[in-house]
């Protein structure tokens, strides 16, 4: 669940933190008050996009921070995979967004990217808005609810089908590249052949590109070595001040007296050593000039060798593994065009089996979508009519495609006829905005079950309704908050009853500026912002008590 949310130059909010509590957390307060931009800044701590513009005047950054616990055997799992562990059963995500327009993302303190962010979080939180509401407009989701509603029916299958579909269509692809003429399969082999031998010829190994470059750097930079180490040199072997016989000389007047006390003895020693190490570096450093002096026939052999190398890398790849692996690639397509009709065969056995493959588990897919499409459109239809769609009917018939997918073969929408005697017809073509609210929300009743994420936050969820409908709205939120948390920010009383924990959103001024604060109302408080939403301008004893019945009728029908 989701344990609280710390907002910091978030657009209009100074500061706030929430500590938000289990089931149905309920959000209102006045128009403008600020709860979209609480919507806003959960989303941007999910990894929405988001511009530098929602930093708070003055300010250099804006921070989200959300703080989630209790997490399911499920969840923890998939974090896992990631690589994420939760401390002490917490897992925190926070964004920051500075002015100059860069983010930087964390799960628990550690830096991540933004895509990892937003997988992450799609583990533990799933937010309903206007948006997804019309996600039923588009006919290419339905598969995707009735999936969700199938999870543990289909197991593994549709990842089986997601492999096998991309296996075929890499034979596929394979297939379709290697069916040519002979004179086309006659110049591509001419092609392939010297670019072998190309290769071969030039006995490449790896690494040795880096060091030839090092080996270049050095030699073209000769002249300069040379007059660097000979000064060097010059230095320590100076005829008068010879660094090597002072160093002698500093030795042997330690040594007289070296026997009296131990730390003469080590100083002595550090002499001894100063003395070895300089006739060493003295010797070696001859021995390099030397060395490089003579390079004048090596150096045009490293720079032949490594414009070979380069030309090979600039045709064949990026580096030297690379044209190997290419080298390699050639000689097998060699292989395959010199047994040409062998490959094809090979091939096209190849490509059958994948299409079998395909074929039988776009089969197995079908039929556990079908029955379980049955049960989907019985309970949606009991769940519509909770929501007070009194006479709906609600079906989802299949087509089959002419191509299967990575997702199988079938193709289904919801038909839905909302009033007695009324046909059935595409939803796409039926919903109004706050239909499909009430839609989305029998939807989210139905897959509550099955679904995992164990936060769920509805905005706009009462669009168009009042009345009775908004109560059965009000009953079946409390149904879901029953299985999962529910953050749901509302207009209306019946549905702010409900509340398990009521939380108010308004604005104030302070020091000449306006920011939106957030509070959890007590039980007192809580009557007088129903009787608010009741009331409107005047709120009056009676609206009060009424606002009181309300919440208390509200809490007698929760069953948990």
């Amino acid at each position: 669940m989701l344990q609280s949310l710390h907002v910091k130059n978030f657009a209009i909010i100074d500061e706030t933190e929430v500590d938000f509590r289990e089931h149905l957390n309920i959000m209102t307060g006045e128009t403008g008050a600020g709860k979209s931009i609480l919507i806003d800044s959960v989303n941007a701590a999910i990894g929405a996009k988001v511009s530098k513009d929602i930093i708070r005047r003055g300010a250099d950054y804006a921070l989200v921070e959300l703080t989630f616990s209790k997490l399911n055997s499920t969840t923890v799992e998939l974090l896992k995979e990631k690589d994420i562990y939760p401390e002490e059963g917490m897992l925190v995500l926070s964004r920051k967004i500075m002015d100059s327009g860069k983010t930087v993302c964390k799960i628990n303190g550690e830096t991540v990217t933004a895509a990892i962010l937003k997988e992450v979080a799609g583990y533990l939180i799933d937010i309903h808005g206007q948006q997804e509401h019309h996600s039923l407009l588009h006919k290419a989701s339905h598969l995707r609810f009735l999936d969700r509603f199938a999870k543990e029916q289909l197991g593994t299958l549709p990842k089986q089908l997601e492999e096998a579909y991309k296996n075929w269509k890499n034979v596929k692809e394979e297939l379709e590249g290697a069916v040519t003429d002979d004179a086309e399969r006659n110049r591509e082999m001419s092609y392939l052949a010297f670019a072998v031998e190309e290769i071969e010829g030039a006995r490449l190994h790896i690494g040795e590109d880096a060091d030839l470059e090092e080996e270049y750097k050095v030699l073209s930079n000769s002249k300069q070595i040379v007059e660097a180490v000979a000064g060097s040199l010059r230095v320590t072997k100076m005829a008068d001040d010879n660094a090597e016989e002072l160093i002698s000389r500093a030795q042997r007047y330690l040594s007289r007296v070296s026997e009296y006390d131990e730390k003469l003895q080590n100083l002595e020693e550090i002499l001894t050593n100063m003395q070895d190490m300089l006739s060493d570096f003295n010797s070696q450093a001859e021995d390099y000039i030397e060395s490089v002096e003579d390079a004048g026939e090596r150096f045009y052999e490293v720079e032949q060798r490594l414009n070979i190398v380069n030309q090979l890398k600039g045709k064949y790849g990026d580096s030297i593994a690379a044209v190997l692996a290419y080298k390699e690639e050639c000689s097998l397509k060699i292989e395959k065009y010199n047994n040409y009709e062998a490959y094809l065969e090979k091939l096209r056995k190849e490509y059958k089996k994948a299409e079998d493959v395909c074929l039988l588990l776009c089969r197995q897919i079908s039929e556990i979508r079908k029955k379980c499409a049955e049960k989907m459109t019985a309970a949606m239809k009991t769940a519509l009519q909770d929501l007070n769609f009194s006479d709906v009917q609600f079906e989802l018939p299949f087509e089959q495609l002419e191509q299967f997918n990575a997702s199988g073969y079938d193709s289904c929408e919801f038909m839905i006829s909302l009033n007695l005697g009324e046909a059935l017809k595409p939803l796409t073509k039926v919903a109004s905005g706050g239909e499909l609210s009430r839609i989305m929300l029998a939807m989210k009743s139905v897959l509550a079950e099955q679904d995992e994420i164990p936060t769920l936050i509805f905005d706009e969820i009462d669009t168009g309704i009042s009345g009775r409908t908004a109560q059965m709205v009000s009953e079946k939120l409390a149904g879901i908050g029953a299985i999962h948390q529910i953050l749901c920010i509302t207009h209306l009383s019946q549905i702010a009853s409900m509340a398990d924990a009521h939380f108010l959103i308004e604005k104030s001024v302070e020091d000449g500026r306006t920011k939106t604060v957030i509070k959890e109302l007590a039980t007192e408080e809580i009557y007088m912002e129903l009787a608010r939403m009741l009331g409107g301008a005047e709120i009056t004893p009676a609206v009060v008590q009424n606002a009181k019945e309300m919440k208390l009728l509200a809490d007698k029908i929760k069953t948990y």
